[in-house]
Order: C-alpha cells, then sequence, then structure tokens
C-alpha cells in the first residue's frame, strides 16, 4: 500500500495567477487545510479557482509556535498544504521547520514543481546558468559586510532576493565590493504587466535606480567574479 502524503508544498504564482499547475489546483482542492503566510493573499488565489477550503495563516512570527500542534494533526491523519504570498515554500519564506519536524516524524512531505522568481529571473539575465547559487536577501545589518566580502570572491553567478527600496544601497555597496563593472540584472515584477529586466554594470543599474525608485518584487542576478 502507498504512503499517504501528510503535507503537500504549493508553489503558487509569482504574479499572473495562469501560472500555477493542474495539480496545483487539484491538490489545494482535495487537502483538509491550507496553510498560508497571508490568507488574504491567498483567498483570492483560492477565491479565483473557486476552490473552498480552511485556510490557517502560517508565517514567520507564528511558525515555530503551530509546528508542533500541526505535525499531531498530520500524524492523525489530516492532510495539509503550505502555500506562500508567491512562489515555492521555504524559498526564502516559511515551510522549512515544518518540513524538518514532518520529515523527523517519518510523515509523507511531497514538494510540487511550480513557479519561483529566481529561475526566470537567472534565466533571462543572460549570465551563466550553468553553475549558480542562490542567496536569498542579504542580511539587513549583522553580517553583511562580512556577507559581501564572500560575494565578491564567488565565481558562480548569483542571485539574491531584493525589496525595492533597499535596491539602491544594495547595487551601490555590491559595486564598492565587486568593482562596477560587473555584470548584473535586475528583474521586476515578474510575470506581472509592467515586468522589467534591466542589464548592465552594476554601476549603470546603481544609476539608473537611484534615480528611478523601483516598485515591486525584484531578484538581482550578479555574475560571478572572472
Amino acid at each position: 500500500m502507498q504512503e499517504k502524503t501528510a503535507l503537500y508544498l504549493v508553489p503558487t504564482p509569482i504574479g499572473n495567477l495562469e501560472d500555477i499547475t493542474q495539480r496545483a489546483l487539484r491538490i489545494l482542492g482535495e487537502v483538509d487545510l491550507i496553510l498560508a503566510e497571508d490568507t488574504r493573499t491567498s483567498g483570492k488565489l483560492l477565491k479565483h479557482y473557486d476552490i473552498r477550503k480552511p485556510l490557517q495563516s502560517y508565517h514567520a512570527h507564528n511558525e515555530h509556535g503551530q509546528v508542533q500542534r500541526l505535525v499531531e494533526k498530520m500524524k492523525g491523519g489530516s492532510v495539509l498544504a503550505l502555500v506562500t504570498d508567491a512562489g515555492t515554500p521555504a524559498i526564502s519564506d516559511p515551510g522549512f521547520l515544518l518540513v524538518r519536524a514532518a520529515i523527523e516524524e517519518d510523515l509523507k512531505v511531497e514538494c510540487l514543481p511550480g513557479a519561483t522568481a529566481f529561475v526566470p529571473a537567472l534565466v533571462n539575465s543572460g549570465l551563466p546558468a550553468d553553475k549558480f547559487v542562490f542567496e536569498g536577501f542579504l542580511p539587513h545589518k549583522k553580517g553583511r559586510q562580512t556577507r559581501l566580502k564572500e560575494l565578491a570572491l564567488e565565481e558562480r553567478t548569483f542571485i539574491l532576493y531584493e525589496s525595492p527600496h533597499r535596491l539602491v544601497k544594495s547595487l551601490q555597496q555590491l559595486a564598492e565590493h565587486l568593482g562596477g563593472d560587473r555584470r548584473a540584472c535586475v528583474s521586476r515584477e515578474l510575470t506581472k504587466l509592467f515586468e522589467e529586466n534591466r542589464r548592465g554594470t552594476l554601476t549603470e543599474l546603481y544609476e539608473h535606480y537611484n534615480e528611478h525608485p523601483p516598485k515591486g518584487e525584484i531578484v538581482l542576478v550578479v555574475a560571478g567574479k572572472q
């Protein structure tokens, strides 16, 4: 008898609501409970596809306190799905703690393939994609300078997530540590109506966004050291 899946990690669209698989929609319609980073955001997606399942908040600020109770729920036979606001759970989003706890209890975990922001940004950048490293968000304060010094030595293309109000500062600091002529690409609002992929040197990108403050979700792809 095939083992029953207790926890599904379900990627959701990063912008365009069409970017969700038929399997993801089926799973969301079959589970007993959907855990969502923001129930309002996920509620819009579920409403769009007429999926009516219980939603429960599960985010970075409450996950530590919820993990054990959710594991007990799964051990009792409930099937859960975890979604984040956009993209694949546990990629710079909540999910790791629950997955680890479920595995430790020998519960079956399944991650569906689907949307995640860094893959289209990498491929669209025009930078080498045969070897790359995903860094997520840079530290805001503690450890930031150390990380920048380490990235200056990284020979692979590397990928960062960034918020619009920190992008200019990050571009400036990366130019200082890596050299202003290092090639990079800023991908913004991926899959949405005003998607932008701006390529150039770190200095060129810094100058552009210093004059034109960006909006929306941002992925920054930077060439490795040659």
